[in-house]
C-alpha cells in the first residue's frame, strides 16, 4: 500500500511542487533534533534574531566579522573575502556586486538576500539614550494545548501519588524591547502543560522566568550582558551554548563562530547563564569576563549514614509537574565564571578560554562501568586555546582544551574552496573518554564532547548553475562504554545529496544517508551481552515549487531501513504535501500538511519538519502508522496586533492507547492547538 502510495505522488506533475525558500534552515534543524536524542530546543534566539534582520537588515558596507556570524550562513572564508573586497574597492552600490567577492556564491547571495542590504549611507554612533527612545516594545503570549486529556490528569489527587496537578495549557509569555542589533531588554515567563500556575508550588505564577539586558557597540565596550545570556567559545569544548548545527546537508558549515556572549530570552530553563558579562575590545584584542549563579534541578540523595547529601544526576528537561519533579526543582546552586582573551588579525586569530564550576552539593553518579569517567565532585572547569588562519583558499581552524585533571580534547578542522565549483571541508577529532564538561556543542557524533575519536570530510560540488552535489563520510569510534553499548565500538557515516534548481520557481533534491553504529544486542540473555553493528539507511526525495507570486507547494517521500539483513530488521516510510499561502499586501497568511507515516518500530523512526506560528517550530518524530495534518493561519489585525492560529492532529491506526506513562491517552488520536498573540509599540 505504501509503494502505491509512493507512486501516486510521484507521478504528480512538477508544476504542483513549490519552492520553500529556507529549505536548507529546515534541514539543518532536523539533523540537530535527529543528533540530540529527538531533544528540541526550547531557544529561539536563532529565529529571534534572523526575524530581526528581516526587520533591520545588516548593512553589508559597515558590518564587521562579528555581525556577519550571527547570520549562520556565511563560511569563514567567505566573511574574511567581504571584509578585505570591501577594503580594497570601496562600499558596495548594488547587492549583486557581491559575486564579485572570491568565494561568493548565487546559492549564497539567494539564501542572504531578505537579511541584508547594501545601504551607503554611514550610520552614525547611536548614544544610550537615542536607544532607549527610538526602539520598539513587542509582547509576545502563546498557549498550547493537547486537547486529549491524559491520564496523568485524570488520577485522583487524593489517592494517587504520582499526577499532574497544573493545568494542560502550556503559556509562555514575553516581553521584549529592542533598538536595531545595539540594544534590547525584556523579560519572560514559561509554565508547562502539567504545572500549577499561581497556586501550589508555583505561587509565583509561572515555572521559569528569565530576565536580560543586553548591549552592543558602546565606544571600547563590544557587548555587555546583564541577567540571563548565553556563553560561546573556542569550537565547543569548553562551552557552547547556543544553537549549532552538526552534521547535515550544508557539508561545508563545520565551524562554530558566533559572538561570546549573547542574550537569552527563551524558554528552555538550562541551557544559559545567569549574572554579567562584558566583553571589551580595542584595536585587534578582545577580552570578555562572566559570572553566573543560579539554581539548577538535579536528582537529591540524602545520605543518612555517612550524612553527606549528594546530587546523583542534573536534571535538564525543566519539567515541574509531579512531586518527584517538583522535589528536584533548583537543590542545587551553581556557580560559573570565566573568560576569553582574543587577538585578531585579517587573517588569523587566536584565543584563550576558561570557565570554572562550582557547586553547593558534590555530584555522584550512578555506579554503572560506563559512568566511571562522569562528572563528580564539587568543582570542575575547562580551559581552552582555540585558533583559525586564512591563507589564500585554506582556512584552517581548532581547539585544545584540558579539564581540571588535564584530560585532552582536541578538534582541528579544514575549509577549502578548491576551485570556483568545489569546496571540501575536514575535521579531526580526539576527545579523552575522561574529558568532561557542561553546557557544550562541539561537531561531534556524541550529543557532548566526551569518548571520541573521528575523521569527517564533506564536499559540495557545483558543475553547473543548476545542479548541486553534496556529499560527506564521518568515522568514528568511542574507547569506552557508552549508555547501552558495552563495550567500546566503533561507527560510521555517509550522506550523499542532490539538488537540482533551474529557476527560482524549482527546485529538487534527492538525499541517502546510511549509518552503521553499535549497539547491546541480548536477546537470548547470555552473561556477557554481545555489542554487534546496526546500519541504518534513509532515502529521500523532495520536490518545491513556485506556483506563483501567492502559493508554493512541497512534497516530501522519505524511505528508512533498520538493520535491514538482521535478526531486528525494520523498515519505515513517510510522505507528506504542504501547501503554503503568503498573498503579498494582504493581512492574512497559511500553510496546511497532510502526512502518512509507517514504520514498524521506534527504531525505523522519521522525523519532519514541521512549520509553526511565529518564533516556534516543531519536528516531531514518526513512528507507528497513521496519518498527520496541521493548519496554521497568520491574520494581521492591524500595524500593531498580529494573531497566529495552529491545529496538528496525528491519528494512529490499530492503536488504543497513544503515548506512555502519564502522558498516555485513550484512543488513537492525538490532537494539539496552539494561539499566539503578538503586539508592537
Amino acid at each position: 500500500m505504501k509503494f502505491l502510495y509512493l507512486l501516486i505522488l510521484l507521478s504528480f506533475p512538477l508544476h504542483l511542487f513549490a519552492q520553500d525558500p529556507s529549505s536548507t534552515t529546515e534541514q539543518q534543524l532536523e539533523d540537530a533534533t535527529e543528533n540530540n536524542d529527538d531533544n528540541e530546543t526550547d531557544d529561539d534566539s536563532f529565529l529571534q534574531q534572523m526575524q530581526q534582520f528581516l526587520k533591520e537588515p545588516i548593512n553589508l558596507n559597515t558590518a564587521d566579522a562579528t555581525l556577519l556570524k550571527e547570520l549562520s550562513i556565511l563560511s569563514p572564508m567567505q566573511i574574511q573575502n567581504l571584509i578585505a573586497y570591501r577594503k580594497l574597492f570601496g562600499n558596495f552600490i548594488d547587492i549583486y556586486e557581491l559575486q564579485a567577492v572570491p568565494g561568493w556564491r548565487v546559492r549564497t547571495l539567494q539564501r542572504l538576500r531578505p537579511f541584508v542590504t547594501v545601504n551607503i549611507k554611514i550610520q552614525l554612533f547611536n548614544s544610550l539614550s537615542d536607544r532607549l527612545k527610538e526602539g520598539t516594545n513587542t509582547i509576545l503570549i502563546r498557549a498550547t494545548q493537547v486537547l486529549e486529556k491524559s491520564k496523568g490528569y485524570k488520577l485522583n489527587a487524593s489517592t494517587a501519588t504520582n499526577f499532574y496537578p497544573g493545568s494542560a495549557q502550556k503559556l509562555f509569555v514575553r516581553y521584549k524591547y529592542q533598538y536595531k542589533n545595539l540594544l534590547q531588554y525584556g523579560i519572560s515567563g514559561e509554565k508547562d502543560a502539567g504545572e500549577q500556575f499561581f497556586k501550589g508550588t508555583q505561587k509565583q505564577g509561572f515555572d521559569f522566568y528569565a530576565a536580560h539586558l543586553f548591549v552592543t557597540n558602546m565606544r571600547i565596550i563590544k557587548s555587555l550582558a546583564l541577567g540571563d545570556f548565553t556563553v560561546n567559545m573556542g569550537q565547543g569544548l569548553t562551552q557552547w551554548q547556543s544553537l549549532a548545527f552538526k552534521k547535515g546537508s550544508d557539508v561545508i558549515n563545520i565551524k562554530r563562530q558566533l559572538a561570546v556572549l549573547r542574550p537569552y530570552n527563551s524558554a528552555g530553563e538550562v541551557n544559559f547563564h545567569r549574572g554579567f558579562g562584558i566583553t571589551i575590545a580595542k584595536n585587534n584584542l578582545e577580552a570578555t569576563l562572566f559570572a553566573s549563579y543560579k539554581s539548577i534541578d538535579a536528582n537529591f540523595v540524602a545520605d543518612t549514614l555517612n550524612n553527606e547529601d549528594y546530587i546523583s544526576s542534573l536534571q535538564t528537561s525543566g519539567l515541574h509537574r509531579t512531586k518527584s519533579e517538583t522535589d528536584d526543582k533548583r537543590v542545587q546552586q551553581q556557580l560559573a565564571f570565566g573568560g576569553n582573551i582574543a587577538y585578531n588579525k585579517s587573517n588569523w586569530h587566536l584565543g584563550v578560554n576558561a570557565i570554572q564550576y562550582h557547586f553547593k552539593l558534590p555530584i555522584n553518579k550512578q555506579q554503572s562501568p560506563y559512568n566511571i569517567y562522569a562528572i563528580s565532585g564539587k568543582n570542575m572547569g575547562n580551559y581552552s586555546i582555540d585558533y583559525s588562519y586564512t591563507l589564500k583558499n585554506m582556512h584552517f581552524f581548532g581547539e585544545a582544551a584540558v579539564t581540571n585533571n588535564f584530560n585532552k580534547a582536541f578538534v582541528n578542522g579544514l575549509v577549502i574552496s578548491v576551485d570556483s565549483k568545489v569546496d571540501m571541508s575536514l575535521l579531526y577529532r580526539d576527545i579523552s573518554s575522561k574529558y568532561q564538561s557542561l553546557y557544550t556543542n562541539s561537531f561531534t557524533e556524541n550529543t557532548f564532547p566526551n569518548n571520541e575519536k573521528g575523521m569527517y570530510a564533506g564536499i559540495s560540488i557545483r558543475p553547473n548553475d543548476f545542479w548541486r552535489i553534496d556529499a560527506y563520510a564521518d568515522f568514528y569510534k568511542f574507547p569506552w562504554l557508552k549508555y547501552l553499548v558495552n563495550a567500546p565500538s566503533v561507527g560510521a557515516d555517509y550522506l550523499i545529496e542532490a539538488t537540482y534548481k533551474p529557476n527560482k520557481q524549482l527546485e529538487m533534491y534527492v538525499r541517502y544517508r546510511t549509518e552503521t553504529k553499535s549497539k547491546n544486542y541480548n536477546p537470548y540473555g547470555q552473561i556477557v551481552t554481545p555489542v554487534i553493528d546496526k546500519p541504518r539507511q534513509n532515502l529521500r526525495t523532495q520536490i518545491n515549487y513556485k506556483l506563483n507570486a501567492e502559493i508554493t507547494l512541497r512534497n516530501r517521500v522519505e524511505m528508512g531501513w533498520f538493520d535491514k539483513k538482521g535478526n531486528n530488521a525494520q523498515t519505515g516510510f513517510l510522505s507528506y504535501a504542504d501547501i503554503l499561502f503568503k498573498p503579498s499586501r494582504k493581512k492574512y497568511s497559511g500553510n496546511f500538511r497532510l502526512q502518512y507515516f509507517e514504520t514498524e518500530g521506534y527504531d525505523s523512526r522519521l522525523y519532519a519538519f514541521e512549520n509553526d506560528v511565529l518564533f516556534s517550530y516543531s519536528i516531531p518524530v514518526f513512528y507507528g502508522k497513521g496519518v498527520r495534518y496541521y493548519l496554521n493561519v497568520n491574520f494581521d489585525i492591524n500595524k500593531k496586533l498580529s494573531f497566529w492560529f495552529r491545529v496538528a492532529q496525528t491519528i494512529y491506526k490499530d492503536q488504543t492507547i497513544v503515548g506512555t506513562g502519564l502522558d498516555e491517552i485513550n484512543g488513537n488520536k492525538k490532537t494539539e492547538i496552539k494561539c499566539q498573540l503578538q503586539y508592537n509599540f
